[in-house]
């Protein structure tokens, strides 16, 4: 949808509620220059973690391990 800058003004928060319930951009015609309204996409919290080593095996080997040789207190 394309809109003037005095037509923003008029009804902004109908337009902006417009736009987040339809998901489509608000053009906003502005001293010649083409200005977008869009809304932010969700970005999913899985795809921002970062890949770590882990262990490889059966759960139940941990149990049966020797930690003492890798562990000490911190002095």
């Amino acid at each position: 949808m394309r809109v003037t800058a005095s037509k923003l003004r008029e009804n902004i928060y109908g337009l902006l509620d417009q736009v987040i319930t339809t998901g489509t951009p608000l053009e906003v015609l502005r001293k010649g220059k083409l200005l977008k309204i869009v809304p932010e996409k969700p970005v999913s919290k899985l795809s921002r973690l970062r890949k770590h080593k882990g262990f490889k095996g059966d759960p139940d080997d941990i149990i049966h391990m020797d930690w003492l040789a890798d562990w000490s207190e911190l002095k």
